[in-house]
């Protein structure tokens, strides 16, 4: 009886352990859609979070509305599933059928939430009420300061004593939606706007994948 006591007591602590979760494998992966019109730097580092195990998320697909924009050929790169979206006749903007289109896209895909990652064009009504509340951007300014175009340029033009960047939630404004979450960036003396937008993506590369993370906990 006692030996067959001590056989059981053996066994139990030679079985194999369950793995201890980290927070991303506890999280239920976000289904992301990325756009973007660029080099696609945030992307890269969204994908490299995913890769090292930092972040819970599923890229389902990449769309761009620049045929040979480096975004798509990053995302091809790493395996997953990029589009070219013909844009249309506006600059600032999809066509109504370009934007019916790309809900279509993200929809098919399985997405939950549109993260824009240099995307340079206004979103409107299909893609808003088609993603509710679940399309946000990161902007390279401390908003409600300098939004648009170039704002590191703005910033060092107006004289700024800090910059950064931010993410948030997206609207139908440019740049007006609410904040989710903000990094700082001093303006030094010297700065170039080349300068100061190098070291405010570092603050970007960071913060975009540790909003999603906040995100994929909720």
């Amino acid at each position: 009886m006692f030996l067959g006591f001590i056989l059981l007591l053996h066994c139990a602590l030679d079985a194999p352990r369950r793995p201890t979760h980290t927070a991303s494998t506890m999280s239920t992966p976000l289904r992301l859609g990325i756009l973007g019109s660029g080099k696609g730097s945030n992307f890269r580092a969204i994908a490299d979070a995913i890769a090292a195990g930092t972040l819970a998320a599923d890229v389902r697909i990449v769309v761009s509305d620049i045929e040979n924009a480096g975004i798509l050929s990053l995302a091809r790169g790493r395996g997953y599933r990029a589009e070219y979206l013909a844009p249309g006749k506006f600059r600032t903007k999809l066509e109504p059928e370009a934007e019916q289109r790309l809900v279509a896209l993200l929809q098919e895909a399985g997405v939950e939430w549109v993260i824009l990652a240099g995307w340079m064009r206004m979103i409107k009504a299909p893609l808003l009420e088609a993603f509710p509340r679940r399309i946000i951007n990161i902007h390279p300014s401390l908003l409600p300061a300098f939004p648009g175009l170039e704002s590191w340029a703005q910033a060092v033009a107006a004289g700024a004593t800090k910059s950064g960047c931010t993410v948030h939630y997206v609207d139908a404004g440019m740049d007006t939606g609410e904040i989710i979450a903000q990094a700082e960036v001093p303006v030094l003396a010297g700065d170039t706007p080349a300068s100061l937008h190098a070291r405010i993506q570092v603050e970007e590369h960071r913060l975009y994948p540790e909003v999603l993370r906040k995100l994929a906990g909720e």
